[in-house]
């Protein structure tokens, strides 16, 4: 019985898994959908002296959007990151980099935020979301490029769940951190999301 029960399941599993997800935004059911962690990736970089491109993460992220599939352009998105969750793979130097004045100063400014502004369709699944992005103190706007994924389910989850990729770029001198930038440490950074959003219950 146990087996025909795991084999059973099993089967589920891989059935609710291997459904595509929907491409057209207009599929997906309107309204409130909540950021979902598990599946979500913030990766950010610079230049290392123009040797390289060093890498590094955020691991605590939440956010809201508010979705109209059939006027896109009309969604909304709140997004805040703990830049104490900052991730460089050296826990020593994640918290340098966390704390420090020279950098994210977290115990001062404990939240990155993005609100959205504005979105303009640049393709059925794609389009550029405008907003502001509070950063250390400063808030200017920034523009992120983003293409919609789909819709459709994800184990564990009631509801429809949209999946995002967006990329954007910006200065972080602008944002009062442009600690070693005149020795040779980029001061561009581009910011990488992957990210799900599963419809609130």
């Amino acid at each position: 019985m146990t087996r025909i029960f795991l084999l059973c399941f099993g089967f589920f599993i891989l059935t609710a898994c291997a459904t595509p997800p929907v491409i057209e935004p207009t599929a997906a059911p309107a309204g409130n959908y909540k950021l979902d962690p598990t599946h979500t990736s913030v990766v950010w970089s610079l230049s290392h002296a123009g040797l390289s491109n060093y890498t590094a993460r955020f691991d605590t992220v939440s956010g809201a959007l508010n979705f109209n599939p059939d006027t896109p352009q009309n969604s909304t998105v709140d997004i805040r990151i703990d830049p104490k969750s900052v991730n460089t793979g050296l826990p020593k130097f994640d918290e340098e980099i966390a704390t420090s004045g020279k950098y994210f100063d977290a115990d001062t400014f404990p939240e990155i935020r993005f609100v959205s502004t504005g979105i303009t369709l640049t393709g059925e699944a794609a389009g550029v979301i405008t907003g502001d992005l509070t950063l250390k103190g400063v808030t200017k706007p920034v523009a992120l490029d983003v293409i919609f994924n789909g819709a459709g389910k994800s184990f564990g989850n009631p509801g429809k769940t949209l999946g995002f990729s967006a990329t954007t770029k910006f200065l972080r001198s602008d944002y009062n951190m442009g600690h070693l930038v005149s020795f040779g440490i980029g001061d561009e950074i581009t910011l990488r999301i992957e990210t799900e959003f599963n419809e609130a219950q």
